[in-house]
């Protein structure tokens, strides 16, 4: 079994409020291909949550120390019939966030659809500034300077 330090726990437990659950464990159990989606989905999620239909506690903790021993998987949380468990990817590359804040040079794809509508949209990759903005017909609009107010202006050059 995984062991987790708890600021990584806490985090991912943030990161897993969101999530639905993605496999759902009914009155059979524990079958082997209720395991067998469970490993696919931490293998390609990382972190995932398992909803238990079933009111016996002991037996969804005992299901939860069998998940995280045979798979070896991190348990992150267990709240009432849910089970949050976490395994690092297989494939080793962590992913990152393609939203970036201030300036600099970022790639968008726009797709703009036939006047027709029969015929393939149109698919563009283009270069955007940090200041400019893709808006919803395709075109790309540059920010307005912040407006400054009189006040602080006059306060900040005394």
């Amino acid at each position: 079994m995984l062991k987790l330090t708890p600021a990584e726990r806490s985090e991912l437990r943030s990161e897993a409020h969101a999530l639905k659950p993605i496999v759902l464990i009914g009155e059979a159990g524990l079958s082997p291909a209720v395991m067998k989606e469970i490993d696919a989905g931490l293998s390609s999620h990382g972190l995932i949550k398992v909803r238990v239909f079933g009111d016996d506690r002991e037996a969804r903790v005992t299901m939860y120390d069998t998940i995280c021993e045979s798979l070896k998987a991190a348990p992150v949380q267990h709240i009432g019939k849910l089970l949050v468990l976490y395994r690092p990817k297989v494939d080793g590359v962590k992913e990152t966030k393609l939203v970036k804040k201030g300036k600099g040079m970022r790639e968008v794809t726009i797709v703009k659809p036939s006047a027709s509508g029969t015929k393939k949209p149109t698919v563009s990759k283009v270069m955007v500034k940090g200041n400019e903005r893709v808006t919803q017909g395709g075109s790309i609009k540059r920010a307005k300077p912040r407006q400054s107010s009189a006040k602080k202006s006059a306060l900040g050059n005394a």
